[in-house]
């Protein structure tokens, strides 16, 4: 059986991990001038780490205005029991949902959803009231973002 366990990182690990937070796209040659380390070095731990799933890939964050009128929201997901696969069976078709996390508490999931206008969004959380199984939904808006320290994604 594979070794599951997340492998022991090292203050070299996370400070190449907090650089990588800062820009993705930082070249492997100022992330080692940064680091203090050969460029060898940190191309060998890039792919250790990446083999390791510790990082699991590099994306483009999205400001605030994902665009001219877009709009952003939180939607905690109540289903009914065994309900679960279909709610994300259906809610997976919809481009508009942009992360979906099954979560402890008062929820079920909590989609993350980016929509071009309030109406859109008016339209998004009808279809997931909608979907056979879904039993409740609460959104809260996103008006401002405070802390960014990235995404899971």
């Amino acid at each position: 059986m594979p070794d599951t366990r997340p492998p022991a990182l090292d203050d070299i690990d996370r400070k190449l991990i907090a650089a990588l937070q800062i820009n993705a796209r930082e070249p492997v040659a100022n992330l080692a001038r940064q680091l203090g380390i050969a460029r060898t070095t940190v191309t060998s731990r890039l792919a250790r780490l990446e083999k390791t799933r510790v990082i699991t890939g590099y994306g483009v964050r999205l400001g605030q205005r994902l665009a001219d009128g877009g709009l952003q929201a939180y939607v905690g997901i109540t289903v009914q029991p065994r309900s679960g696969k279909e709610v994300l069976r259906r809610l997976s078709a919809l481009a508009q949902v942009q992360q979906l996390c099954a979560v402890s508490g008062e929820f079920d999931y909590v989609a993350w959803l980016c929509t071009e206008s309030p109406e859109q969004l008016d339209q998004m959380l009808d279809l997931i009231g909608s979907v056979d199984g879904v039993e409740k939904t609460t959104t809260s808006i996103i008006l401002s973002s405070k802390i960014d320290r990235g995404q899971p994604s």
